[in-house]
């Protein structure tokens, strides 16, 4: 986020994430609490749509960090809901199989969302997915949203090892997918360790850059603390 809100607690009490909601999950609000500085696009914004999208960052029981959308590419805001307010969650996989406002279809990111849908043989086919950006905030809040230029972005649930072999075929996919429809697309891949970036992983770094809610990190494994876990639990 370009901006952010002070948080509405003390510094200390920021413990952890509410695992109701994850990153990337859009929210319905009742309200948006209003905080000093707030840019002044924020208001009609939640008017014209009261969703909000989960960000990365620790927050106090009863609070989640929050990003609202404006109009225009640059306006981006982080702020905090308190979990009262949260009406219904809508997580990316949920609008994998969504339709497009009538008349919207032939947009490039929604038409390329058509064939990664239709395409049952692919690698991404296998996987639990959905879109995010500005295509996920459309298809859950059927305000119009996307334009002829806006990325796709993706989000792929990898909550086991994926093979770097596999993440290679998956990034095919992808640029081939881009190259088709004349857009960028965006796919990460959201691991234990938290977000990672599709073409990072695939090009076999010996370290890739890791995005959660202690903020960024360089791994060289991201599954390997789910895998100590599991292998206390045995």
């Amino acid at each position: 986020m370009r901006l952010c809100a002070a948080p509405p607690f003390a510094g200390g009490h920021a413990l952890s994430c509410d695992a109701r909601w994850r990153p990337h999950d859009l929210l319905r609000l009742r309200r948006l609490p209003a905080f000093d500085d707030e840019p002044a696009w924020v208001r009609a914004a939640f008017e014209r749509a009261p969703y909000a999208v989960v960000r990365r960052a620790l927050a106090a029981e009863g609070f989640v960090a929050i990003g609202v959308r404006g109009v225009e590419r640059a306006q981006r805001y982080g702020t905090w809901a308190e979990a009262s307010d949260i009406e219904a969650a809508m997580p990316p996989e949920t609008l994998a199989g969504a339709t497009p406002i009538t008349g919207r279809d032939a947009l490039p990111p929604f038409a390329a969302l058509a064939f990664l849908q239709s395409d049952t043989l692919g690698p991404l086919a296998g996987l639990v997915w959905g879109p995010t950006g500005s295509a996920g905030f459309e298809l859950a809040t059927r305000v119009p949203t996307v334009t002829e230029s806006s990325d796709l972005d993706l989000l792929i649930r990898t909550p086991e090892p994926l093979a770097q072999d596999f993440a290679r075929a998956l990034l095919d996919q992808v640029l081939t997918l881009a190259k088709r429809a004349g857009i960028r697309v965006d796919a990460q891949l959201e691991t234990p360790a938290g977000g990672i970036a599709l073409a990072e992983w695939a090009a076999g770094k010996p370290r890739v850059m890791a995005r959660n809610a202690h903020g960024p990190q360089l791994i060289a494994d991201p599954w390997a603390a789910a895998r100590t876990a599991q292998d206390g639990d045995a």
